[in-house]
C-alpha cells in the first residue's frame, strides 16, 4: 500500500468511526480521544487530516448530505416524467431523513455545530440546487405556474426540512407516511 493509500485509509477510518459515534451519542458527547481509539490511530494522525473536532464533523456531515442527495437523485432519475421525478425525489428525501443517523448528524447537530449559514451552504451544494433545477424545469414545461423559482425552492426545502425535524422528534415510524401524504397534497396544490 502506498503512503497516499495509507493516508486515505486513515482518513476514511476516522470519518467512519466519527460518524458512528456522532450518530449514536451526538456531537457534544463525543471526544476526539474516543474517535481515535475507535479508528485505531493516534491523535497526531487525526490532526494530520483534520484541524479539530468541528472539521471532522464537517467531513462527516458532508458525507451524509451527499448520500442523502444521492438517494434523492436515484429516486428521481428512476422516472422519465418530470413531475414524478420531483415527487419521488421529495419522497426519497423524507425517507432518507427518517433514518436516525441522518436526523442526528444532518438535521440536529449539523446546524447547531456549524451554524445555520454554513449548514445552508452545504445543503445548497448537495441538494437544494437539484430541487431548484427540477422546479425550474416544471415551470418552463408549464406544470407549475410561471413564478420565481428561488423562493419556491426555499419554501419547499424549508417545509421538507421542518417535516424531517418533526419526524425526528416524533419518534413514530408511522408518521412518515402521514407526512408524505401531506407533502404530496401540498405539491399537488402547486401543480397546474
Amino acid at each position: 500500500m502506498t503512503r497516499a493509500e495509507q493516508r486515505e485509509q486513515t482518513r476514511r477510518a476516522l470519518i467512519r468511526e466519527a460518524r458512528r459515534l456522532f450518530a449514536t451519542q451526538g456531537y457534544g458527547r463525543v471526544g476526539l480521544s474516543e474517535v481515535v481509539k475507535a479508528a485505531g490511530v493516534t491523535k497526531g494522525a487525526l490532526y494530520h487530516h483534520f484541524a479539530g473536532k468541528a472539521e471532522l464533523f464537517r467531513a462527516v456531515l458532508h458525507e451524509v448530505m451527499r448520500e442523502v442527495a444521492g438517494r434523492v437523485a436515484a429516486a428521481a432519475e428512476a422516472h422519465d416524467d418530470p413531475w414524478r421525478q420531483l415527487t419521488e425525489g421529495c419522497r426519497a428525501f423524507l425517507a432518507a431523513t427518517a433514518d436516525p443517523e441522518v436526523q442526528r448528524i444532518m438535521l440536529l447537530d449539523g446546524p447547531a455545530v456549524l451554524g445555520w449559514s454554513e449548514w445552508r451552504a452545504m445543503d445548497e451544494d448537495t441538494s437544494a440546487r437539484h430541487l431548484a433545477e427540477a422546479l425550474a424545469g416544471l415551470v418552463e414545461a408549464g406544470d407549475l405556474a410561471r413564478q420565481p423559482v428561488e423562493p419556491l425552492t426555499r419554501l419547499l426545502s424549508g417545509a421538507m426540512n421542518e417535516a424531517a425535524l418533526w419526524l425526528a422528534a416524533s419518534g413514530r415510524p408511522e408518521d412518515l407516511e402521514d407526512t408524505w401524504s401531506a407533502l404530496a397534497r401540498m405539491l399537488e396544490g402547486l401543480r397546474r
